[in-house]
C-alpha cells in the first residue's frame, strides 16, 4: 500500500512577529490580497456580520464607502477585544453584487491597506441575494487570534 503525497507546506511568519503564520503549500502561486491559510495560537476574537454603518446606524453611501466603514467597524471591534488588524486570521465577505466588487478591486485594495495595513489573512468572498439591512452592499465577518 502506498500513501499519496500531498504538497509540502511552507509556514511563513507574518509581519511584526505577531505569532500568526501564513500557510502556503509549496509549488502553489502566492495569492494576491489574501492568504491560502493561517495558523495561530492565542485568544480568539470574532465579530458577527459587520456592515458599513456608523454608530447612529446610518449606512455609508456607495459600495466602496460601505467597505471602508465596515473595515473601520471591524477594527474598532477588534480593539475592544484587545486585538489589532495584524491579528486577523480570517475574513468572510458577503456582497450583493460580485461585479460591483470586481469593478472596484484596485480601490478596495487601497481602502483595505489604509484601514488594516498590508496584512492579508485567509479570505472568502460570497455573493448573496441580499443582506438583512436592505441598503447594505457588503457584510464582513472577522476572526482574529491575539498571541499569548
Amino acid at each position: 500500500m502506498t500513501t499519496a503525497k500531498g504538497p509540502t507546506l511552507a509556514v511563513l511568519p507574518t509581519a511584526k512577529g505577531e505569532g500568526a503564520e501564513v500557510l502556503q503549500p509549496s509549488g502553489w502561486p502566492m495569492p494576491k490580497g489574501y492568504a491560502n491559510g493561517m495558523a495561530a495560537d492565542g485568544r480568539i476574537v470574532v465579530t458577527g456580520g459587520v456592515i458599513g454603518w456608523d454608530e447612529k446606524e446610518r449606512l455609508a453611501d456607495g459600495f466602496v464607502a460601505q467597505v471602508r466603514q465596515t473595515l473601520a467597524n471591524i477594527k474598532a471591534i477588534l480593539a475592544a477585544g484587545g486585538a489589532r488588524p495584524e491579528h486577523l486570521v480570517r475574513l468572510t465577505w458577503y456582497v450583493v453584487d460580485i461585479e460591483e466588487y470586481l469593478a472596484n478591486l484596485k480601490t478596495l485594495g487601497q481602502v483595505y491597506r489604509e484601514v488594516f495595513g498590508a496584512h492579508y489573512p485567509a479570505m472568502a468572498l460570497v455573493q448573496v441575494v441580499r443582506l438583512v439591512e436592505k441598503g447594505a452592499r457588503v457584510e464582513i465577518e472577522a476572526t482574529a487570534v491575539v498571541p499569548r
